[in-house]
Parts: C-alpha cells; sequence; structure tokens
C-alpha cells in the first residue's frame, strides 16, 4: 500500500516573527513547531494544521 503524502508545511514564505517572538506573522507557526517541521510526524502535523485552521476561522469571526 502507497504512503500517504506528508502534509505540506504551511510556510507562505513570509517569514516575521510576532512583536512577542512567538508565532510567525506569515505562517501561525510556533517557533518550536517551526524548528521541528521535518521531525514531526503526520500525526504532529495535522496538529499543528488544525490549530492552524481553528485560529483562522476564529480569526475570521
Amino acid at each position: 500500500m502507497p504512503q500517504s503524502p506528508r502534509p505540506p508545511s504551511p510556510c507562505i514564505q513570509v517569514c516575521r516573527l510576532t512583536a512577542c517572538g512567538t508565532l510567525c506573522e506569515g505562517c501561525g507557526r510556533t517557533v518550536n513547531e517551526i524548528a521541528g517541521w521535518s521531525r514531526m510526524s503526520e500525526t504532529e502535523r495535522e496538529a499543528v494544521w488544525q490549530r492552524l485552521s481553528y485560529q483562522a476561522n476564529s480569526d475570521a469571526t
């Protein structure tokens, strides 16, 4: 059975930290999420994507 592709990075090439220095203004990931992305499992990456989707939906309301 073929392996499913790993979720792509949410990076949009706008790499700046927020004033508090904890989140990327471009993709919304934490510094630890950015640094560890290449070592994360598919499940961990999906969890990051879920959090980012939830934040985007919360910000839109």
